[in-house]
């Protein structure tokens, strides 16, 4: 992108992104969309232009680290029902109502290729810094595997002859496991999904059933990090959360299922926790608000997990595991990713840790935090202005409306009306 010259924004509150407590009246200076300095007190630079935020609470753009930007709430009609190319249309609008949530980072857990990346990068769209694993690995029948109960497989390609940019994921033992990390990264994978236990939206498995075993898990682990790419594991059931982990994993998605056993590894291993606690909750709204949209048996799954799901998170909250923000959305509607803050704020969180799970956490999470996360000088200019305190009501950040501005990488997405 284009240099941007110099900025001040004027910050009559700072979070920072840190945990550190809030800063009263400070100047962030911003240069070609770095941050170059934060002063005490407002000034403008000479030749700056000011954005005054001199009433706003101004704190790092939120990055969710588990989203879908190329799925929406759909049923399976209108699945099969719309052509790849206007599923690309699609995802660069939800990616663009993503951004307008004041996300400027994702970390896309799956169907986003490797075009949709290379277009939100040359700024032909705009949309949220996007770190993509193109696909998800599965096992023959578990979450991931489109083959419906019927034998009718939902992908129109076949394994011998996959679309150019979608890798076949379906692998079964160590050496298609190895293989598939390979493709993925040959098709612009920045981290490689994997499943390792059932699931709420799959037909074939559910939450409680695990998925690859340990030699699979670590032959994907270890060939990621041979190519210097992370590890993401959805993982719900309590055998394939303990198995991702202590295999390795980076971080565990969703972790409906965790026991103390497992929170203690994932405390001694430095493993993130993506709780996506909004997710089964949205499968449940979709089926009320629009019957028929979600299978029986989804809906099911989904009533059997709220609960427990609730109860774990709480529970790795008061064992200290690392809770990085991630909504699963595409599961739920794109732009609304700020209801997980609230939503782990009732869990056990403070409005502060919500933040800084949702800021500097999920950037280390994401492996952006030489980017993005924190305001600092150093890092990008990813950062939004929010009428209000959000430390004292964690709700506003999901009021589009008071969302004042958004910056990304500098660009003043939306500026200060």
């Amino acid at each position: 992108m284009a240099n941007q010259g110099t900025i001040a924004i004027l910050a009559g509150t700072l979070i920072d992104g840190t945990g550190a407590d809030p800063r009263r009246h400070t100047t962030i200076e911003v240069r070609d969309g770095e941050i170059v300095a934060i002063h005490d007190g407002h000034h403008v630079p000479a030749g700056a232009t000011a954005i005054d935020a001199s009433g706003l609470t101004v704190m790092p753009g939120l990055i969710d680290s588990h989203v879908h930007l190329a799925m929406r709430p759909k049923g399976l009609e209108d699945r099969l029902q719309t052509p790849y190319s206007l599923g690309v249309a699609e995802t660069l609008v939800n990616a663009r109502a993503t951004l307008d949530a004041g996300v400027t980072t994702v970390r896309d857990a799956g169907g986003t290729p490797r075009g949709v990346k290379m277009a939100l990068e040359r700024g032909l769209f705009p949309g949220p810094r996007v770190r993509i694993s193109v696909g998800a690995l599965s096992q023959t029948g578990g979450h991931g595997d489109a083959t419906t109960m019927s034998g009718v497989h939902l992908r129109a390609d076949t394994a011998d002859a996959p679309m150019s940019e979608h890798p076949w994921t379906v692998v079964d033992g160590v050496d298609e496991a190895r293989r598939g990390v390979r493709q993925l990264i040959r098709a612009g994978a920045d981290q490689i999904k994997l499943m390792t236990s059932g699931g709420v939206m799959s037909p074939g498995s559910d939450p409680g059933r695990t998925g690859f075993g340990r030699d699979e898990i670590a032959a994907i682990v270890n060939e990621a990090r041979a190519a210097g790419r992370t590890t993401m594991s959805h993982a719900q059931a309590s055998a394939g959360i303990l198995n991702a982990v202590v295999s390795g994993v980076d971080s565990i998605e969703h972790g409906v299922y965790l026991t103390e056993e497992i929170c203690h590894e994932m405390v001694a291993r430095g493993t993130y926790l993506v709780p996506t606690l909004v997710a089964p909750l949205w499968v449940l709204r979709r089926a009320e608000r629009d019957p028929g949209s979600v299978p029986a048996w989804a809906v099911a799954k989904g009533r059997t997990v709220v609960v427990a799901h609730k109860e774990s998170f709480r529970m790795a909250v008061e064992l200290g595991v690392t809770i990085a923000m991630g909504t699963d959305h595409g599961v739920g509607p794109h732009g609304t990713n700020a209801e997980e803050l609230a939503v782990m704020v009732e869990g056990g969180l403070t409005p502060m840790q919500a933040i800084v799970a949702s800021t500097s956490v999920a950037a280390k999470c994401c492996r952006v935090d030489h980017l993005v996360g924190t305001i600092a000088p150093g890092l990008r200019a990813d950062i939004i202005a929010i009428d209000g305190d959000p430390l004292a009501d964690i709700t506003i950040l999901q009021d589009h409306a008071r969302l004042r501005v958004i910056l990304q990488d500098g660009h003043a997405y939306k500026p200060l009306a």
